[in-house]
Parts: C-alpha cells; structure tokens; sequence
C-alpha cells in the first residue's frame, strides 16, 4: 500500500493567541499581514515560532477590513485592492527579512479567498501582486477555482487547498459560517473528511452529493474552538491510515 504525503496548515497571528500550541502541530502557517487582523509584533512573534519549528511560512493577506475580520466583501476598486495587498505583503516580508525568513506561500484570507475562487477580476487583482513581487512564491487555491486557473496560467505555482474543519456545497464553496453546519467541530468526522479527500479525491457535500476534489494542503482554522484537539488528532490518526505530514 502506498504512503500519502500531505501538509497541514492553519491561520495564525490572528489574536486568538494559540500559536504557541498549534505551530509545533503544522508544516506550514498562514500569518495575518494587517488586513484582518496582526501587526508588526504579532507577524514577528508567529515568524520566530514558524522558524523554531521549521513550518513553512506564508503571508494571509486580506480585504483591509478589521471591524469584520475579512469576512466580508468590500467594493474596491482594483487599485485600491491591488495597494492594500501589496502593502500587507510588502510589511511582512520586511519582518521576514528581519528575521532571515523565507516566504513559502501566499493565501489570501476569508472573503477575499472565497471571491477570487469564482470572480476573475478579484482573481486577477491576487495574480498581479504576486507577479509584482518578483519572487518565486506558490499560491494556496481552492481546485478548480478561477484564482487557481488565472494564476497557473501566468507561471505562478499553485497548491490546491481544502479544508479539514468546513463542510462544502455542490458547487465546492465553502458553506457559509452563518450555518450550523459550516464548521466541523468533532475529530473523527474531520479526520473522514480529510481521508476522502486524501485517497478518494473526493468531497461528500451537504446536499450528499460526490464532488471531485484535489488537495495538497488541509487548513485547520486557528479560531475554530477546538483546533488544537483537531491537529493532535489528525496528527496520531493519520499515518495509521498510511497518510503521513511534511
């Protein structure tokens, strides 16, 4: 039977305050810029931890929207949108250098991530500040999502994503946290999730249909209220299922 290599990340330096804990559980971290949420102590803090532990860093750019913690849509303008990404990346990779860090990766965070999954213009905007780095970083994206397709075809690497603590609709959107049936909260149904879509490649939505699904990467969300026991069960769990983290 053959091994399944998969990584694990989560959303942190987003003031819940368990990076502490969850960091030494990840292969790689998505560390709040400003947008949503951080600042430069908090960005600081989780980069020093990340490198302790060697999890692969990555930058959570959001809408500049803190009242809603990014989980709302803001009407921008492209460049309005294009400069506030641009410079929550461009303050964290001056804490990286600070700290002779490398960025890993980028994932935009909450509803920012969700529009650019299905809105080519939202998509685009993502896709041309990550060529104006002038750097070689993957981008976290959902499958077969138009943030996916615009940023393979202009070179940049994507790393499909999916998550181990939301349930999804048919259309591979996330349910809606308005729902009571978003989050997944017990550890053998998460851990089932995860393995369907691991070996299967597939995803069981809530109207039960069977959607075809890739994945590299499973975010645990940092602020859900059980994350930790979530990581540590996936963690004992999953290479007694031939699934092993990097």
């Amino acid at each position: 039977m053959s091994d399944y290599r998969i990584d694990i990340n989560a959303d942190v330096g987003e003031g819940i305050g368990n990076e502490v804990e969850l960091l030494p559980l990840l292969s790689s971290c998505n560390i709040a810029c400003g947008g949503h949420a951080g600042d430069y102590n908090t960005m600081a803090e989780v980069v020093r931890l990340a490198k302790q532990h060697e999890v692969k860093i990555g930058v959570h750019p959001s809408f500049p929207d803190r009242d809603n913690f990014g989980r709302v849509v803001l009407e921008l303008s492209e460049k309005v949108l294009f400069d506030s990404l641009k410079a929550q990346i461009s303050n964290f990779l001056d804490v990286l250098n600070e700290q002779d860090a490398s960025l890993h990766h980028i994932k935009p965070h909450g509803a920012l991530y969700n529009l650019a999954a299905k809105d080519e213009v939202t998509a685009r905007v993502i896709v041309e500040v990550v060529n104006s780095l002038g750097m070689q970083v993957k981008l976290y994206a959902p499958y077969k999502s138009v943030m996916a397709s615009l940023a393979e075809n202009n070179s940049i690497e994507v790393v499909y994503e999916a998550f181990a603590d939301r349930n999804y609709n048919t259309d591979l959107s996330l349910v809606s946290r308005n729902y009571d049936n978003a989050i997944l909260h017990n550890e053998a149904d998460v851990l089932e999730h995860v393995l369907r879509m691991v070996k299967d490649q597939y995803v069981l939505s809530i109207q039960e249909e069977i959607l075809p699904i890739k994945a590299a990467t499973f975010c645990v969300h940092g602020d859900t209220l059980n994350a930790l026991e979530i990581l540590k069960y996936l963690r004992q769990e999953l290479p007694k299922k031939d699934v092993f983290v990097d």
